[in-house]
């Protein structure tokens, strides 16, 4: 604790009697200052204990001495030392009422009490104070440092938030709280998301305050990182602002869990480049050898049904582009997902590509799909607001679910779902919504519709000349498998009309509609094509 002036009136050496403001005599000390201008105020920095003796005052002059106590209450004095026996033999009632009216607290230091002994004790008791801090954050320095070696971020936070009084919590890349301590904390902790990612948005490492009214407690957010992007975030709360020692043991702990962010991000590192490796052997057909090179690490994963995941930017075909923003964004929460679930996923970017093996049903591919809806919201909005679109959209391709024997079948089937998802304008794409929907929308591709225009243009420009409706007849007579009188009875004309048509279709455009693959090639131009009008010139 810092000196205060009730203990400088306890100081048995210095008998100090209290003329004035008794009841604040517990506000800390900063120093101990004397001065006998008429006003000292200009060179007061607040906290300090003004010691006079009224040398160049006329302290007996009620107006005078209220207009001197209050330009020091202003001025953040804590205390007035009057030397009694030096210029007046006892504290003038001026002096004594002005400081009663304003709450000043008036201490009476006897002739025999030097000012020197009194800024001695000043500056013994804060140096006492600094040295029991100091030595307080080396003991949770140490302490801080066992428990990271021993029981890791969880030992950190606990021992962190015994030494400030209060609770700590960790965030992982995402904002999500990965740990608390005490257990209790985990809601307050989950209120700080929205400060967490504001935090992140700014260059590490950064710090901000929050508290009341909108948080119970008084909470400093640190990121957590040696690079510009934050890697993780502390969040500390404590009913009042921290002192010297629970300062030390903060800094400590930010150290301490940077350092094992960084430790962590190499091992993850590492990891890639090992995932990277049971990826490869997968896809070659390997799932043998993929298991052994896995081992626990990959294991279970490869001992269940997976889905494989494929992303990109959607302007990852642009030169220059990289795996960097979505892609890169996608990942962390995959892991951070997945590392709650307590789940073994697999992440390997490759090239402008990341490529995620995840378990079927589990809180990875949850999370990649939860992410991808808020990015396709996100995407409508902006549409609504006819705002641009950001040039780095996510584009996601989803396997079915597969064994390692099928890895990669299961790659294909990603790589497909990507490339219609591309096409489609859309987000996420899973394999399974390719089977289960129609053939029907593939046909959109300008390359499909430019084959169709030119198939049928021939039959379009011989409609426009007024001659027949030999498109409405062809699609007619397809849509009712060649039956001649039921298309016929569509169209309102006689049999034998129909069939001269028909003839007219084969002359025009040089193919037999005998051969099924010639009407399945007209069936789908028409289906592409979708208009009964002329295409445009």
């Amino acid at each position: 604790m810092p000196p205060t002036l009730a203990s400088l009136v306890h100081h048995s050496a210095l008998k100090l009697t209290v003329r004035a403001g008794e009841d604040r005599l517990d506000v800390p000390v900063r120093w101990a200052h004397v001065s006998e201008l008429a006003d000292p105020v200009p060179y007061m920095e607040g906290g300090e204990l003004l010691l006079v003796t009224a040398l160049k005052l006329d302290a007996e002059d009620p107006e005078a001495m209220l207009r001197y106590v209050k330009r020091l209450v202003g001025a953040g004095v804590v205390g007035l030392g009057f030397a009694v026996g030096v210029t007046y033999e006892e504290i003038p009632k001026a002096l004594v009422d002005a400081a009663r009216e304003e709450g000043l607290p008036l201490l009476e230091v006897p002739r025999r009490t030097p000012f020197l002994a009194i800024s001695k004790a000043v500056s013994a008791a804060i140096a006492a104070d600094q040295y029991r801090a100091v030595t307080a954050g080396f003991a949770a320095q140490r302490e801080l440092t066992r428990q990271a070696l021993t029981a890791g971020p969880e030992g950190v936070l606990s021992v962190l938030a015994s030494q400030v009084d209060g609770w700590a919590a960790l965030y992982d890349v995402s904002g999500t709280v990965v740990a608390t301590a005490p257990e209790w904390a985990g809601r307050r902790a989950a209120r700080l998301t929205a400060e967490v990612e504001r935090l992140r948005e700014r260059p590490a490492p950064a710090s901000s305050v929050v508290g009341p009214p909108d948080h119970e407690d008084r909470v400093e957010l640190h990121s957590l990182g040696t690079e510009r992007r934050a890697r993780a975030a502390l969040a500390v709360g404590t009913a009042a602002a921290l002192g010297t020692a629970e300062r030390y043991a903060l800094h400590s702990a930010i150290a301490l869990l940077t350092l094992t962010t960084e430790r962590s991000r190499s091992l993850h590192a590492a990891q890639q480049r090992l995932g990277a490796a049971v990826l490869r052997m997968l896809l070659s057909g390997e799932p043998d050898h993929a298991r052994a090179v896995a081992g626990h690490l990959y294991g279970g994963l490869l001992d269940a049904p997976f889905r494989m995941v494929v992303a990109e930017s959607a302007s990852s075909a642009r030169a220059g582009a990289d795996a960097a923003g979505p892609p890169a964004a996608l990942a962390e929460i995959v892991e951070s997902a997945a590392a709650r679930a307590g789940e073994a996923v697999l992440v390997v970017p490759e090239g402008e590509q990341l490529i995620v093996l995840a378990a079927d049903g589990g809180a990875a591919v949850a999370a990649c799909g939860e992410y991808a809806a808020a990015v396709e919201a996100a995407r409508s909005d902006a549409a609504v607001a006819r705002e641009p679109a950001g040039e780095d959209e996510l584009v996601v391709g989803l396997s079915a679910p597969v064994g390692p024997i099928a890895a990669a079948a299961a790659y294909k089937q990603a790589e497909q779902a990507l490339s219609v998802a591309r096409r489609r304008g859309r987000v996420c794409v899973a394999h399974e919504q390719l089977a289960a929907g129609s053939v029907l929308p593939l046909l959109a591709d300008d390359a499909v519709k430019a084959f169709a225009d030119g198939l049928l243009r021939p039959l379009y420009e011989h409609d426009a000349t007024g001659r027949g409706d030999l498109v409405a007849s062809l699609r007619a007579w397809l849509s009712r498998h060649g039956q001649w009188d039921a298309a016929a009875a569509d169209l309102g004309v006689h049999r034998h009309t129909l069939r001269y048509r028909m003839r007219r279709v084969e002359e025009i455009l040089g193919r037999s509609l005998d051969d099924p693959d010639a009407r399945m090639e007209l069936w789908l131009a028409l289906k592409a094509t979708s208009t009964e009008q002329p295409p445009g010139p």
